[in-house]
């Protein structure tokens, strides 16, 4: 198979399942698309690596409740999410949580805030920012507290992924269109590879929602599977060390 008929393949298996039918990236986007991508070398897959992190991205209670302004329902990532959790326990991959939360009066949310003003809900100590409790982190697990998009600006992920030896940053949460994206994009510019499990993200409308999945895997990162995620993970040696002597030679 060339490189070509692989990219054709991916985009293929990215674009099914988009409603409930086999339709693929040509019938959304235009087969011009797929065959300008494929023939630039754009959306090259870069794979797994030897030393990866599960990222869960602002699954906290008022984004998966729909009676807050920034909520939704997101049972079907959450539910898939909490099929990967597991996995990743028990092979002793780190895994990180993150929310976002602000000063009652949003002085801490800059133009953000006034950009999305429903952010504002997002209370710090309010029940809303907690994690999901569906998706509960473990006593030894961290939660990041963040203010913008991406869980990369202005917070301690780049130090906790550099001390842990990570190679590879698999994305789950929400929503794609935002906080995946900004985190896809600050993942692959700090030069890690970036996994997106596409069950496990989700998004308040299908159309930015599977349109930000096909930009991802054009650009930043490779967006998956879950099935693919969890027999990646689940042949990890449990050893973190060796995984980071093993990423750090790979480099």
């Amino acid at each position: 198979m060339t490189e070509e008929d692989d990219f054709k393949e991916r985009m293929d298996e990215l674009g099914a399942g988009f409603d409930g039918d086999s339709q693929g990236v040509s019938e959304r986007w235009g087969s011009e698309i797929e065959e300008l991508y494929a023939a630039r070398g754009i959306g090259g897959r870069i794979g797994f690596g030897h030393a990866p992190a599960l990222l869960v991205i602002d699954m906290a209670v008022a984004f998966n409740d729909p009676s807050y302004k920034v909520g939704g329902d997101q049972t079907s990532a959450v539910e898939a999410i909490a099929e990967l959790l597991p996995v990743a326990r028990r092979q002793n991959v780190p895994v990180f949580f993150f929310t976002t939360a602000y000063h009652p009066d949003g002085r801490d949310a800059g133009t953000f805030g006034k950009k999305v003003p429903a952010l504002l809900e997002l209370q710090l100590g309010d029940r809303g920012v907690e994690i999901d409790p569906r998706l509960a982190p473990t006593e030894d697990e961290i939660v990041v507290t963040k203010k913008y998009a991406s869980c990369f600006f202005q917070t301690n992920l780049p130090s906790l992924l550099v001390t842990a030896g990570i190679d590879t940053v698999i994305l789950t949460g929400c929503s794609t269109s935002g906080c995946v994206r900004a985190a896809a994009i600050d993942g692959v510019s700090h030069g890690y590879r970036v996994i997106v499990p596409r069950e496990c993200v989700s998004d308040r409308a299908e159309g930015p929602h599977w349109a930000n999945l096909f930009d991802i895997n054009a650009k930043y990162g490779d967006v998956v599977p879950l099935a693919e995620t969890i027999e990646y993970m689940g042949g990890l040696s449990s050893d973190p060390q060796s995984r980071a002597v093993a990423a750090a030679t790979a480099r």
